[in-house]
């Protein structure tokens, strides 16, 4: 893989190009609406750094529409404080898993990608799939546009980064689909791809790190990988009758 370098101040210019992304949703809600269904199956969807869940509400309510169980993470804001994160991300699966008697299914958007599938490595009896959204996966915040912000607070980028290396070490079980866009001006599109973990499938949008939680194209994508496995069982029911 090429050398992963942060991204420059100078593309935050381009993340508010990302608002046009709710017209475009609105234009395709007809289409999006006939996506897969589901049948009251578990979904959590986790904010990105700094965000809380009102910042993931279009996703979940298109969600809930199309027939899913939805919630937020229920955290507030997303501090960022990763090692006291995911033992409460893990936390919060596992009471739902318990609550529901289901796997759940978990979507990310941007480090609340990260903490999904780190509670997925954790507890994978309870997570059914995740889907991260912009997510840095490689070397945690050091190839984010924040990178200069943590290592102002006395962070040790390169630390952090080996830690993140250390967790890979436990391969992934559960599906991952990782969306990423080259055009992600907070999130070095490189960090996003995977190349630990089997498991992982990588699928490439053109938007913003914003645009990527109201983008139609995104949304299409979560809800076929959503219903991935019940139209597997729905073959195998075709196939044995």
């Amino acid at each position: 893989m090429d050398e992963i370098t942060a991204p420059s101040r100078v593309g935050l210019l381009r993340e508010p190009l990302g608002v046009f992304e709710l017209p475009r949703l609105l234009w395709r809600a007809r289409d999006l609406a006939g996506a897969p269904r589901g049948a009251g199956q578990p979904v959590m969807v986790l904010p990105g750094y700094s965000a809380g869940d009102a910042s993931t509400f279009v996703l979940r309510s298109y969600l809930q529409l199309l027939g899913y169980s939805v919630c937020g993470w229920g955290l507030g804001r997303n501090s960022g404080e990763v090692p006291a994160l995911i033992p409460q991300v893990v936390e919060q699966v596992a009471a739902l898993a318990a609550r529901t008697g289901q796997r759940v299914r978990l979507i990310g958007w941007s480090l609340g990608g990260y903490l999904a599938r780190e509670a997925a490595r954790e507890r994978p009896g309870d997570v059914e799939r995740v889907v991260t959204l912009g997510s840095p996966v490689v070397g945690g915040p050091k190839y984010t546009v924040v990178a200069r912000y943590y290592a102002q607070q006395g962070y040790d980028l390169d630390e952090i980064e080996a830690a993140v290396a250390k967790r890979d070490q436990m391969p992934l079980s559960v599906p991952v689909t990782a969306v990423y866009s080259r055009a992600d001006a907070v999130v070095a599109w490189r960090a996003c791809i995977d190349s630990a973990n089997e498991c992982v499938e990588h699928v490439e949008v053109a938007t913003t790190h914003l645009g990527l939680g109201f983008s139609p194209e995104v949304y299409r994508i979560v809800a076929d990988r959503l219903a991935a496995r019940r139209r597997r069982e729905r073959k195998k029911g075709g196939r044995k009758s």
